[in-house]
Parts: C-alpha cells; structure tokens; sequence
C-alpha cells in the first residue's frame, strides 16, 4: 500500500477533469480524493498498491481530452486509510 499527493496545474478545471480522476480511480481500485484549488490546480491524494497507483498516475498526468496538463507534482505521504474514493469540494474537510 502506498499514498501520494498530485498537485496538476494547466487546464484542468472545468473539463471534467475530477470525474475522469474519480472514473480511473474507481476502476483502479484508488481511494482517496481529488478537488479543484484555489488557483486553477487539481489536488489528488490516493492510495492503493503500488502497481495500480502507478497507473493511476499516469492516468492523471495525461488527463481527459479536454483538459491540459501544464504541470505534475508527485509528493509520497503516509498512508491513511481512506476506505473510498470521492469528489471533494471547498467546504469539505
């Protein structure tokens, strides 16, 4: 098991850029979250096995048709424990 936190920047609000996210990572077996920031960037921060999170990433630097990725940043973090994968927003905690 392994985490990470992805800061992307570029085009990647309003594209649907957090439902591609959320897509692969439901099909990749990830939890955790992904939510637009203040700024224009998309924070992710997802766990899982290492081979499955590897391509989540991937997956996240290429992004959906619509959007375009200017900027990845890949930071590992401790594992938490998240049990699902979600869409957040500015009000959640």
């Amino acid at each position: 098991m392994k985490r990470v936190r992805l800061i992307i920047g570029g085009r990647v609000q309003g594209v649907g850029f957090r439902y591609f996210v959320k897509e692969n990572a439901c099909r990749l077996h990830i939890n955790g979250y992904v939510k637009n920031m203040p700024g224009g960037n998309v924070e992710v921060d997802a766990e899982g096995e290492t081979e499955n999170l590897e391509s989540f990433i991937e997956k996240c630097r290429i992004g959906p048709p619509q959007s375009e990725v200017s900027s990845f940043q890949v930071y590992d973090v401790a594992v938490y424990g998240y049990t699902r994968f979600r869409i957040r927003h500015c009000s959640d905690f």
